[in-house]
């Protein structure tokens, strides 16, 4: 209803949100996505997604969508794990599913925060870097108040800020 409000008021570019687990008060995936569904028939223009670890799941949730005839993009949310155990304190309450790999990767670095931003940086990479050879374009990061993480990743993934570059400095 508030897409559509929103629509009805200007040509404004709505985003909504999307879930590759599902919504974790949804009953299923048919209903999950029946919701996306009207959000875009009420004049959606792109869904971000919540945040998730297997890109397994997000490509599957697209195929989904594309199935109902849902076209618009589907941003993938990316969470650099900036504190595993918040974070997976986080994701058993919104329905998000950490994998046991990831588990391992964060073992043993609760009180080495300088090795954990780089475990948390390289995966966020790795998962951004797949996404990329899936064809995804676009991304949403989530930076829950962690800047130089995403900076990390970005710089890793290629993209640089020209300040940086032509100051060598990290601060951009």
């Amino acid at each position: 209803e508030l897409v559509g409000a929103l629509k009805s008021v200007g040509d404004f570019d709505i985003s909504v949100s999307a879930y590759p687990e599902k919504h974790p008060e949804s009953p299923d995936f048919a209903t999950d996505i029946d919701m996306l569904k009207r959000k875009v028939d009420n004049g959606a223009t792109r869904a971000i997604t919540q945040f998730f670890f297997d890109n397994d799941l997000y490509e599957r949730y697209v195929e989904r969508a594309r199935r109902a005839g849902i076209y618009i993009p589907i941003v993938p949310g990316i969470l650099p794990v900036h504190n595993f155990t918040q974070v997976a304190n986080f994701s058993s309450r919104c329905g998000a599913l950490v994998p046991a790999w990831l588990a391992e990767r964060f073992e043993g670095l609760e009180n080495d925060p300088q090795t954990h931003a780089l475990v948390a940086s390289a995966v966020a990479a790795e998962q951004v870097l797949d996404l990329v050879e899936r064809g995804v374009g676009d991304f949403h990061f989530y930076t829950m108040n962690r800047a130089d993480l995403v900076f990390a990743v970005c710089h890793m993934i290629g993209i640089r800020s020209h300040e940086a570059e032509a100051t060598g400095s990290a601060a951009a």
